[in-house]
């Protein structure tokens, strides 16, 4: 016998020295083994805090995450309705996924060990297959080490002391080298471009910038959108309410970053250089338009690039509706307006100032000369306050004064104004009269957390030195001996919970009268369109609902087939972006209607 023989023999007696000592392996199911704290094992997402992204799904190396719809989850504003679904057979558990996870919802487990001969199994949800593990998490993401970037770029502004002195635009908008940084924390999940009213193509541009491709920024943008300096700089920007990135950070900048590409174009020739865009041959069909505000501009550039005739006639001096007339040039220069309406006008759009349809033309006249009419009116006429004395001078409407002021004409508010409202137009006519050296108070019905202006500009009125005086419920407009308005009455207010669970009411405090000293009262609660103009017979097939709102079908056609209408006097959002979106979905109806595609 050789030595190889007797080592084979005598080898498993070698065995023996193993009795008495612990196992390495477990007698699983009956046994656990204490894994480390920040062990990556199985998935688990909690389902609730989850928004469906994907961005786990776009990082996953190796494809072993899809994004599916389940039973309970649907789709609504800031979330897509699907969840994750991992491919067991395809992880390598590096937690890539759950790093990038911008929720926090997608987390790994201590769970390590699944037995099953069905390799179907193996194909799970996560939250949904292993409900019970959300009691068994170990390693979740950490917004201070992650690899998304959750604090946004920084923008630079005017000091408000400083700025409260001119009509200098206040936000001095990103560098390069900013926009470019904003831009790659994007992780382009396209919840902003679902909730968006024109559904721009926001991850595209901003995916643009990012890697340095302004002009296709700028191209990607005006798409859908020829009025896209006005949104960079004034849009409500509903997008970001939704950003991914903002549910444990600050969303993205989408507005500024919007701001940013379009102002790389300086010009309107060099919009038109990089934007270059298609203009159809002549169709032979004439479209009048009604108003020269983002509904009607909107409508009036994609119909002309479609090789329709189109005129619009406008009753101001400037195109720009509300957004020229009704926003401070603060927040939106005139020189911003005038370049995007000459570029409009360079591809064929043309425009009749100082032309008031009722007074210089009638709604009759326009609908026998043009095949299809389109009305794009905003809420020009403020609503009355209701309480005494508001028809004396020194009371005036908020949107009446910021046109005046727009159009470089004064209006001497004094030494102390009162505005009344909470809105943006009461914010804005709080800031301009602060730029006019007056002590300011807006005077609102609820909280300040209540207030339906853009928090920024309610900021922004604090830090000029505007004082907001929160449950204030006016009563009545004093007149001095002059004839003029020397104060305002108003009465404290408290906060009276909903029966039915809305939100709480404002109710009066008997006997809390107070009296506020101003020289002004800027009222700002509200406007309506004024529909004057058309004639009593196109109202019966044209029909406007409760006087104010204009009722269309879904490519915004009219009762009157040759009518459509978009903007403020259809959209209860009242903001620019609705309107475009408006005029957008216009175009492609009056091309149905006119040309049957």
């Amino acid at each position: 016998m050789n030595f190889f023989d007797l080592k084979g023999l005598l080898q498993p007696l070698g065995a023996v020295k193993q009795l008495g000592k612990k196992p390495h392996t477990i007698n699983y199911p009956y046994e656990t083994k204490r894994t480390a704290d920040r062990y990556r094992g199985l998935h688990y997402n909690d389902l609730e805090v989850c928004i469906g992204c994907g961005n786990c799904s776009t990082i996953c190396q190796n494809a072993a995450i899809d994004m599916i719809n389940i039973d309970g989850i649907t789709a609504k504003n800031g979330d897509s309705g699907l969840r994750p679904r991992v491919d067991n057979g395809r992880c390598c558990w590096c937690a890539l996924c759950v790093e990038v996870c911008p929720t926090g919802s997608l987390s790994l487990t201590k769970d390590y060990i699944y037995v099953t001969p069905d390799a179907n199994a193996f194909l799970w949800t996560p939250g949904v297959s292993n409900p019970d593990a959300k009691n068994n998490i170990s390693f979740t993401s950490d917004t201070n080490l992650s690899l998304s970037m959750y604090q946004r770029v920084p923008m630079r502004e005017l000091d408000g002391m400083e700025r409260v002195k001119s009509f200098a635009e206040v936000v001095l908008g990103y560098s390069e080298e900013e926009a470019r940084a904003e831009a790659q924390r994007c992780i382009s999940c396209g919840l902003c471009s679902n909730v968006c009213p024109d559904h721009m193509h926001i991850p595209e541009y901003i995916n643009a910038i990012a890697q340095g491709n302004d002009n296709d920024a700028l191209k990607i943008i005006y798409d859908n959108n020829p009025f896209p300096e006005m949104c960079g700089k004034v849009c409500t920007r509903r997008c970001e309410d939704v950003c991914a990135i903002q549910v444990r950070g600050e969303a993205v900048a989408i507005r500024w970053l919007k701001r940013y590409a379009t102002e790389t174009a300086p010009t309107a020739q060099k919009i038109k250089d990089i934007v270059n865009p298609i203009i159809a041959e002549p169709n032979g069909k004439t479209v009048g338009i009604i108003g020269a505000g983002p509904a009607g501009l909107t409508a009036a550039y994609y119909l002309a690039l479609r090789g329709f005739d189109v005129t619009i006639y406008e009753a101001q001096s400037y195109a720009g509706g509300m957004t020229m007339f009704g926003i401070p040039k603060y927040r939106f220069p005139l020189d911003s307006v005038k370049k995007q309406v000459e570029y409009m006008e360079s591809i064929g759009v043309k425009i009749k100032y100082n032309t008031k349809v009722g007074r210089d033309i009638s709604f009759e006249e326009m609908h026998t000369a043009y095949d299809a009419i389109f009305v794009g009116i905003g809420f020009q006429k403020a609503w009355t306050l209701g309480i005494e004395n508001e028809d004396i001078p020194g009371c005036i409407a908020a949107v009446d004064y910021l046109n005046i002021i727009n159009r470089g004409d004064s209006f001497d508010v004094g030494k102390k104004v009162a505005v009344i409202g909470g809105g943006n137009v009461a914010i804005d006519g709080a800031r301009v009269s602060a730029r006019y050296g007056a002590e300011v108070t807006i005077l609102y019905r609820r909280r300040i957390s209540e207030m339906p202006a853009d928090w920024e500009e309610i900021e922004g009125a604090e830090h000029e030195g505007v004082h907001i005086a929160i449950q204030t419920i006016p009563t009545r407009i004093i007149k001095g001996e002059n004839g003029k308005v020397s104060g305002i009455e108003y009465l404290k207010a408290e906060m009276i919970a909903d029966e039915n669970g809305g939100r709480p009411r404002p109710v009066a405090i008997e006997g809390s009268e107070t009296i506020l000293e101003c020289d002004t009262v800027i009222g700002a609660i509200g406007q309506e369109a004024d529909y004057s103009w058309l004639p009593e017979s196109f109202k019966a097939k044209i029909e406007i609902k409760r006087g104010m709102m204009i009722v269309t079908n879904e490519f915004n056609q009219t009762g009157d087939p040759k009518v459509f209408a978009g903007g403020d006097a259809v959209n209860k959002t009242a903001d620019a972006i609705s309107a475009i979106a408006d005029g957008y979905m216009a175009v492609k109806g009056i091309s149905k209607f006119l040309l049957g595609n």
